[in-house]
């Protein structure tokens, strides 16, 4: 067995590497934190136009019946370029709980949909945009106005009615997996962009990353992302069996990005702490991210039950 992404995955990869990175995704999330949502829905309809929410969609609805490995590249991409939105819930979660013409619509991109499942994930993700709140069981729910203030700007959060679906069971792992992409792929771009930062940043006549100091600190994080990455693929590939596999990949994707998450922070200074830097959206995502979902702690119980 070759693990290994195939030629068609990592053309997928790189076809939504190239979308994204000429698509101004950080102004589209600025804009989307405040509430105006007309260029990150213009980016949705590009994403469905590639089939990132027709991913886990039977043919028979328009989709295009694939697995859990394409959704784990495609929600890494999404989660490398900060894309604002209900991500996990649309292209994960909703597939499994949405039925005849809302499927299609789903994606086609036509319908944006969010999901709640208590008490883990006891608030709706961006409801004021969503064409449907679903919870657990397939059962629409009501938002109420305005929303609930978030540790990430961009991640609009809205209390709903009381649910009946419950946190656990398949399309929950979904979501989970979903968001543990997201999660690596920030801490790729976490990486990668203080990489070139250390390149470029000089002190006392070098550059900053000439200095034995921060070659451990990016290594360490080089090297907890690549730890994490074979147990976010394996989750995928044992799709929906194995509810342990998916809450470690959970735990180690999280880890991994808080890591890179501070050394980003350390190696840029100052210039980091500043709303005009695109560092702090992902400073936020991933804080954001490594509680949603599930906290750590939850999935380390899951793991050890």
């Amino acid at each position: 067995m070759r693990f290994l992404l195939s030629p068609e995955q990592r053309q997928f990869a790189a076809t939504l590497h190239e979308l994204l990175g000429g698509a101004d995704t950080a102004a589209a999330a600025r804009a989307w934190a405040a509430g105006e949502h007309e260029r990150g829905l213009k980016l949705w309809r590009a994403l469905a136009d590639v089939g990132v929410f027709a991913l886990l969609v039977g043919e028979e609805h328009g989709g295009l019946g694939a697995g859990p490995v394409d959704l784990v590249v495609a929600c890494e991409a999404l989660g490398y370029h900060a894309v604002p939105g209900p991500v996990a819930e649309s292209a994960a979660v909703a597939p499994a709980l949405l039925t005849g013409d809302r499927l299609t619509a789903l994606a086609e991109g036509d319908l944006v949909a969010t999901v709640v499942a208590p008490p883990e994930v006891p608030l709706a993700l961006d409801a004021d945009v969503a064409g449907v709140v679903l919870d657990l069981t397939g059962a629409e729910l009501a938002a109420e106005p305005g929303p609930v203030r978030s540790i990430d700007p961009p991640r609009r959060l809205f209390r709903v009615t009381a649910a009946a679906g419950r946190a656990g069971g398949p399309a929950f792992d979904r979501g989970v997996l979903a968001v543990a992409a997201q999660l690596l792929g920030a801490g790729q771009w976490l990486l990668d962009t203080s990489v070139a930062y250390a390149k470029q940043r000089k002190q006392y006549g070098r550059a900053i990353g000439e200095y034995q100091a921060i070659k451990h600190l990016l290594a360490d994080v080089a090297t907890r992302l690549e730890l994490a990455r074979p147990l976010l693929h394996g989750a995928a590939v044992a799709g929906d069996t194995f509810t342990r596999d998916v809450s470690a990949a959970k735990v180690m994707a999280g880890e991994a990005a808080n890591l890179a998450a501070r050394t980003a922070l350390q190696v840029h200074g100052a210039i980091g702490y500043t709303a005009e830097h695109d560092l702090g959206l992902r400073l936020t995502k991933v804080r954001a991210l490594a509680g949603a979902w599930g906290t750590g702690s939850f999935h380390r119980a899951r793991v050890l039950r």
